[in-house]
């Protein structure tokens, strides 16, 4: 989908009338002649026939991605509107043109108000798009125009530049209607300065997506166009601001910036947008800090990181990634171009000289930890060059990260074939503490019959009373403690259903309280559902990794552990 806009007209209606004052581009497609006018006989009717043999087709006012088909009389007498429409969106389409815009009421300097109207002006910056442009980027146009309204209105008031300037253009068409034929529109943008900021404008949006103007060398005015301006890095993809809306509102304090353009180019874009925060925050940017300890680094509130965070990612001036550890896993991104020729492959050699992309991304080739790269006996600008290489195709997309995720499988159809062998062997065979009691009386009969051949029948009745006493001792006290663990194991595992308490208890870490109150309390809070993966499960509930790995070992026979990339971030990470 073209996002781009075909054309860009300034109209204006006041006390002298309507008029088209200035578009562009303003090279005129001239229609081609018809058959009809090469017809021989003057009284044959060929329109008649073709309309009696075919339907007519629909016409269209794109003409090898120009603006055809409507005279400025045409065009001024769509885009005047009345009073009651001014302030408004304005949206109108023809054939396969959609013109949108914002029509703004102008009160003229130096002049009072009067009844007639004389001292309004309404001034109107229409953009021609395709009839086929999406509701966000219809919304950003509008957007655009609405701005271009504002600073115009406050322009007038404070020098009055649009008289000024809309007197320079209605003067050029009065001359080019007065001397002969010529180009009242480039006679206009040589002479207005508001017609050049309106072709810059069209060539910033068809290029880049980004616009940067100083409306009368005093008003800045900044927008961007995400549509267009993500497909330089996205290779091509449509970011709609929706999709950026979905991913700030997933964003978490764990998550980490990362720039897309060197910090020293940040500068400008700093300047430009006037924020002292902004500043403050890229001054202590880092890859490797989350934006929870970029905030307390920064002095400012984390609410506020996230906003400058969601201002520069709808930039397209940085991204969201987790911060760069020992312990992230990155794989080759599904579109990685890794061929010989991509252009990438020069732009990373002359980044990291003697370095070869195609060689580095291949090491990546199955998921690989940063830990397992980071070599303790390299030399530390070697660890160094490694953690700006994988930062460099980040940038680029290259690499995506995966994490672990969890999903709890209590019922044997979840569990491996293997599981359910070892615990039919495992009911087969006595437990350990028949087995214990087992050989504790074997031990107290052999003592009994070595006690009888020594001391003879005297001493059988008192041996044997206290073999009795220590099998009782043990029965009881493994009675008591089998009721003691049926109880916390009850309780902690209430609220589950009996076919999934029955393949729980089969775990041997079930045995200590701890294990089980940890797992009951992950599972209740859905940590387990494969939603949730290790780095977030972490920080919501305050957890080690090496915490939370053991967990996953000692119950590994009800939970399933795989590797993906982060839902939140993957619109940056994997572009399509």
């Amino acid at each position: 989908m073209e996002v781009s806009p075909i054309s860009i007209i300034l109209v204006k209606s006041d006390s002298k009338g309507d008029r088209l004052l200035f578009r562009y581009p303003f090279h005129i497609q001239k229609n081609r002649e018809t058959s009809s006018s090469q017809r021989k006989n003057p009284y044959t009717l060929p329109i008649t026939e073709d309309l009696l043999q075919s339907p007519a087709q629909l016409c269209s006012n794109i003409n090898r991605e120009n603006l055809t088909g409507f005279t400025d009389e045409v065009l001024s007498s769509l885009f005047v509107v009345k009073k009651e429409l001014c302030n408004k969106k304005f949206e109108l389409k023809v054939n396969d043109v959609r013109f949108v815009s914002h029509p703004t009421l102008l009160q003229l300097r130096n002049k009072q108000e009067k009844e007639d109207g004389s001292g309004i002006m309404l001034v109107n910056i229409v953009f021609a798009l395709q009839a086929l442009a999406s509701h966000s980027v219809v919304k950003c146009y509008h957007d655009l125009s609405k701005r271009m309204g504002i600073v115009l209105k406050y322009e007038e008031k404070r020098c009055g530049y649009v008289s000024e300037q809309t007197q320079l253009m209605t003067t050029a068409h009065d001359d080019i209607y007065t001397n002969g034929p010529g180009s009242a529109f480039q006679i206009i943008l040589e002479k207005c300065s508001l017609a050049s900021n309106i072709k810059k404008m069209y060539e910033d949006l068809c290029n880049t997506g980004l616009v940067n103007l100083r409306i009368n060398k005093w008003i800045p005015l900044s927008f961007c166009l995400p549509q267009k301006v993500h497909q330089w890095h996205m290779r091509g993809k449509i970011v709609e601001p929706e999709d950026i809306d979905r991913c700030m509102n997933a964003l978490r304090p764990y998550h980490s910036l990362l720039l897309l353009h060197p910090l020293q180019q940040m500068n400008d874009f700093s300047s430009l947008d006037g924020s002292p925060s902004l500043v403050r925050m890229l001054s202590q940017y880092s890859p490797l800090k989350n934006l929870q300890t970029l905030a307390v680094d920064s002095d400012l509130t984390l609410s506020h990181v996230f906003e400058l965070t969601a201002h520069l990612v709808y930039w397209a001036k940085a991204t969201v990634i987790f911060p760069l550890c020992s312990t992230n896993k990155y794989v080759i991104s599904p579109n990685a171009p890794v061929h010989l020729n991509s252009p990438l492959v020069e732009k990373f050699s002359d980044t990291f000289p003697g370095l070869n992309l195609v060689r580095v991304m291949s090491e990546y080739s199955l998921p690989t930890s940063l830990g397992q790269k980071c070599n303790p006996l390299c030399h530390p600008s070697q660890q160094s060059q490694l953690v700006q290489s994988i930062i460099w195709m980040l940038q680029h997309h290259l690499l995506l990260q995966l994490h672990t995720y969890i999903q709890y499988m209590p019922t044997e159809n979840g569990q491996l074939r293997r599981n359910m062998d070892e615990n039919k062997k495992h009911l087969a065979s006595p437990s350990p503490r028949s087995s214990t009691v087992m050989s504790n009386y074997q031990q107290t009969s052999n003592d009994y019959s070595r006690a009888e051949s020594e001391s003879g029948a005297s001493t059988v009745s008192e041996t044997l009373e206290v073999a009795s006493k220590i099998v009782n001792l043990e029965s009881a006290s493994f009675a008591s403690t089998e009721e003691d663990k049926q109880d916390y194991q009850e309780e902690l595992l209430l609220d589950f259903p009996d076919e999934e308490r029955t393949s729980i208890f089969k775990i041997p870490a079930t045995n200590t309280p701890e294990d089980l109150k940890l797992f009951a309390r992950l599972c209740r809070k859905e940590y387990f559902q494969g939603n949730h993966h290790i780095e977030e499960i972490m920080y919501l509930e305050n957890l080690r990794r090496s915490q939370l790995l053991q967990l996953l070992d000692k119950f590994r026979d009800v939970l399933i552990t795989y590797e993906t990339e982060d839902p939140a971030i993957a619109m940056f990470s994997c572009p399509s």
